[in-house]
């Protein structure tokens, strides 16, 4: 996986940066934090997934190029018990991309739908399409087959290792509910038809198994 992310990385900053030493430098400290010990499901899977997902329709997006930036950073800090991670992880994708040609405004728009992903349930533009296929991409695992979503459910539990039981019981139930008031779960038409009944599902599945007890 490393080797094809590789390519894909290069691929997408070579334009803004020649120095292939600096952009490879980059990448190795995503690596770094993407295969932290503490990462389950916030991994380099999940980075590559969400490439897939935004190259997929590449052809409708306004800028492929930003929103690929933004997968790639956008959970390069991550620390369970902070609630700044999406706030460092667009200053680390604006410290690199200073370095590169991308104007100040695309580079402003990284950190923008970075800093979006710090609550999915916040109403979001109409009219950006960008933000809302990422945001889609992002939350694509709810509406994921039970075997894949359980085995998600499980994987963040595990990143909050350090919570006990009771305590991370509270907080989850808390986020699933909130996600489950949500009206509009997914902002794409292709999305919600294909992942919002599932999605709920699942979330009302993982609530119930927190109510009486555990996953």
């Amino acid at each position: 996986m490393t080797t094809a992310l590789a390519t894909q990385w290069h691929q997408l900053t070579a334009p803004l940066l020649p120095n292939e030493k600096q952009r490879t430098v980059t990448f190795e400290q995503l690596v770094a934090a993407y295969s932290a010990s503490g990462r389950h499901y916030h991994t380099l899977r999940h980075v590559q997934i969400l490439l897939d997902a935004v190259q997929a329709e590449a052809a409708a997006l306004h800028d492929s190029t930003v929103v690929q930036l933004a997968v790639w950073f956008h959970d390069a800090v991550y620390e369970p018990l902070r609630d700044d991670n999406e706030t460092r992880s667009a200053e680390l994708a604006a410290e690199f991309l200073a370095n590169t040609t991308l104007s100040e405004s695309r580079l402003q728009r990284v950190a923008y739908l970075i800093e979006r992903t710090k609550d999915h349930t916040q109403t979001q533009p109409d009219d950006d399409l960008d933000l809302q296929l990422f945001l889609d991409a992002d939350l694509g695992i709810l509406g994921a087959p039970e075997t894949d979503y359980w085995q998600y459910a499980r994987q963040v539990r595990q990143e909050y290792q350090s919570v006990p039981d009771s305590l991370y019981q509270r907080g989850r139930s808390k986020v699933l509910e909130k996600l489950l008031n949500t009206p509009v779960l997914y902002r794409t038409a292709a999305y919600r038809t294909r992942l919002d009944a599932v999605a709920r599902h699942n979330l009302q599945a993982e609530l119930q198994a927190w109510e009486q007890g555990g996953l």
